[in-house]
């Protein structure tokens, strides 16, 4: 394990805010991982992991305590299953399994940050998402000192979240294995904009190279693959996540998507535009990304603070004119310790 001291939180994460961390611990392979977490938890200090740092909004007076950067590699195959560190950086691994012909998260390429990550947030885009091809997690409980491993069933997988989520601070992602499809085709197309990029029929499947490639033409169109030179980048991706409201509560003239239970699923980014925030729209040194208004990006010398200013006015203009609230898709820490109860 590497320990660095007063490293700056700015500059590992893709919204490049945040202060220093007290002790950031690098660390490259599941045990010692293991050993990081425990030994901050004995020692009483706040933990703080970070993978990719591309779905973390850091706080500006940085991290009293350890942070943890996973930088843990290695992907095992048996057949069309996969056994993954959690450190791997997700795209590496989408571009591995197009490689191989392995279907099932093509339509999730070019979204920053590692594989860890993708099972707490259940990442999606483009029809899929991971909890389709998850069929384990390996995770230490922090509440219970021991390793699991969790079933997608445990897992408790939704619409952009699950239980390893809903319980923040208990699980630390060790390993996730995936169930993909042997073949040159992925697998249906689930996404109206994907089909006709591909000029495919809605549900129908492409050859895999081909669906990553529009993916990503897609993603980069809206600023949303990561580049360091490209600052519609500077963001975590989509800042909310589409709301799931009552059929009775749908919004004239917005995009939306059956959701089961008499629900559906609303357009977030039709929502900000039209709640007046466009893209383009910037107050001071934070704004919507010039080329999608679900993306809230931050300009040099940004504090998290402004950041969460501007997205608190969208939500309440959202709200206002059209009764929805919106929800934070990037996780914003607290620096307080975990108490966890050891049985």
């Amino acid at each position: 394990m590497q320990v660095r001291r007063n490293a700056r939180l700015a500059e590992l994460t893709t919204l490049a805010v945040g202060g220093p961390a007290e002790r950031l611990v690098e660390v490259t392979d599941a045990g010692e991982l293991v050993a990081a977490v425990r030994e901050a938890d004995t020692a009483g200090r706040p933990l703080l992991l970070l993978g990719g740092g591309s779905n973390l909004i850091a706080p500006d007076e940085g991290w009293p305590g350890d942070v943890v950067a996973i930088r843990s590699r290695g992907v095992q195959r048996d057949g069309s299953q996969l056994l993954v560190q959690a450190g791997e950086p997700w795209d590496d691994l989408v571009a591995y399994t197009v490689e191989q012909q392995l279907a099932g998260v093509e339509a999730l390429s070019g979204i920053p940050g590692s594989t860890g990550a993708t099972p707490v947030q259940n990442v999606g885009a483009y029809g899929q998402e991971v909890a389709q091809v998850i069929t384990a997690v390996r995770a230490y409980d922090r509440a219970d000192g021991v390793e699991r491993v969790l079933t997608p069933a445990e897992c408790g997988f939704a619409y952009r979240d699950s239980r390893l989520k809903r319980e923040p601070g208990r699980f630390v992602v060790l390993e996730v294995s995936f169930q993909l499809a042997p073949g040159e085709l992925s697998r249906p197309v689930g996404y109206a904009e994907l089909a006709r990029r591909l000029g495919v029929e809605l549900g129908t499947p492409a050859p895999l190279a081909d669906v990553r490639a529009a993916v990503l033409e897609l993603r980069r169109g809206k600023g949303m693959v990561w580049d360091p030179a490209d600052p519609d980048s500077r963001s975590a991706g989509s800042f909310f996540t589409n709301p799931i409201v009552p059929v009775a509560q749908s919004v004239e003239g917005c995009p939306s998507w059956p959701a089961g239970d008499g629900h559906v699923k609303l357009s977030a980014a039709w929502l900000v535009q039209h709640a007046g925030f466009g893209r383009g729209t910037r107050q001071g040194r934070v704004g919507t990304s010039s080329r999608h208004s679900l993306a809230l990006t931050t300009s040099d010398g940004a504090t998290a603070a402004e950041l969460l200013a501007f997205a608190d006015t969208v939500v309440a203009a959202v709200a206002e004119r059209f009764g929805v609230t919106l929800e934070r898709e990037p996780t914003t820490p607290s620096p307080d310790p975990v108490l966890l109860t050891r049985r």
